[in-house]
């Protein structure tokens, strides 16, 4: 059994906190490689989960991480000792096992050598938020859109978040037509990732604005996944119908989404090919989804090599400032840029 210094949920006067601790970690499996975390980027998943105590005492949250392989999966192909890699892992579903930690599992397919020339605080930003888009834009479950059809139009809603710019930055690279919606402020950003036309969430005229710019608007892709988003958003798909995508697993806050509009949701971790619950959802193991999901990552070091794919902004901390970082984000003050933890 291998320990890694890990920070762990536990129950204090009735409030979750993380605590730093020697903890053991689970069995690996065969395709799994023990990796010794080097930096870790903080997603909106991990204080949700943790503030609404999803999966109890125990847990290790973080679910990107970049670090040194130090001993290869049994059947691992890609990755290999000393490889730097970035990679993702569900933080929580497994207890004890997370990237908030000094050590944590790298899959084999569902993770990437970190190509030279891209810094290593950066591609901690790349895998979860990457293969969200990837898969709400190609999954048969989500948006199902032709890769080959170029020229599709597509919204995204909330186009600076993390998701947002990586779906963008893939939209683009197929030569879709791309509508999205953030704050002025970061309007240019979203431009020079590849956005064609770019509005105002806040702007009351928002959904006529975009049927102006894309009449025949079939795809939409909500990153936000609060309940106003989805309902504009999909207001904004022509009449003769079309699909929304939403962040939220189970298809939350979709309740006033048009009655024209196919709702699905999507789900990252549907890229492990494995079955997964969460309370009263159950996914079952999917392998079209690992296996677009692989490809995406097969895809990565040259695309961010070449610039094609830009990571997130990113603001750099100590991993000991987990706690300020958490708070950042519940006071709402993490905006077009992504907390990145070096451990």
């Amino acid at each position: 059994m291998t320990s890694s210094t890990a920070w762990v949920q536990h129950e204090r006067d009735g409030k979750q906190v993380l605590t730093k601790e020697e903890i053991q970690l689970p069995s690996r499996e065969a395709h799994q490689s023990l990796v010794s975390v080097r930096y870790v980027a903080q997603n909106p998943t991990d204080i949700q989960t943790l503030d609404s105590n999803a999966f109890g005492e125990g847990t290790v949250l973080g679910c990107d991480f970049v670090g040194t392989v130090e001993e290869p999966g049994k059947d691992a192909k890609i990755l290999g000792k000393g490889d730097v890699v970035a990679g993702l892992i569900w933080g929580a579903e497994i207890k004890g096992l997370g990237a908030y930690g000094s050590h944590t599992f790298a899959d084999d397919r569902i993770s990437f050598k970190v190509p030279e020339g891209v810094k290593l605080e950066d591609a901690a930003t790349v895998p979860l938020a990457s293969c969200t888009a990837w898969l709400a834009l190609f999954s048969k479950t989500c948006l199902n859109i032709p890769k080959q059809e170029a020229k599709t139009s597509i919204l995204i809603w909330g186009g600076s978040s993390s998701v947002g710019q990586y779906a963008i930055q893939i939209a683009a690279l197929y030569g879709f037509n791309i509508i999205t919606t953030c704050s002025p402020r970061n309007f240019d950003l979203v431009k020079k990732l590849g956005a064609t036309h770019v509005f105002d969430y806040n702007d009351s005229s928002v959904v006529d604005n975009i049927k102006k710019a894309a009449p025949d608007l079939r795809y939409t892709f909500d990153t936000i996944g609060q309940n106003d988003s989805s309902t504009q958003a999909s207001h904004a798909i022509a009449d003769k119908g079309g699909v929304l995508c939403t962040v939220r697993p189970g298809k939350a806050n979709t309740e006033g989404v048009a009655k024209h509009v196919k709702i699905t949701d999507v789900l990252v971790w549907t890229a492990f090919l494995k079955d997964h619950q969460y309370k009263e959802f159950h996914w079952l193991a999917s392998v079209d989804d690992h296996e677009l999901s692989a490809e995406l990552f097969e895809k990565l070091p040259s695309w961010l090599e070449q610039g094609k794919i830009k990571p997130n902004k990113v603001k750099l901390m100590d991993l000991d400032s987990i706690h300020e970082g958490f708070d950042m984000h519940r006071q709402g003050k993490i905006s077009s840029f992504k907390i990145v933890y070096k451990v």
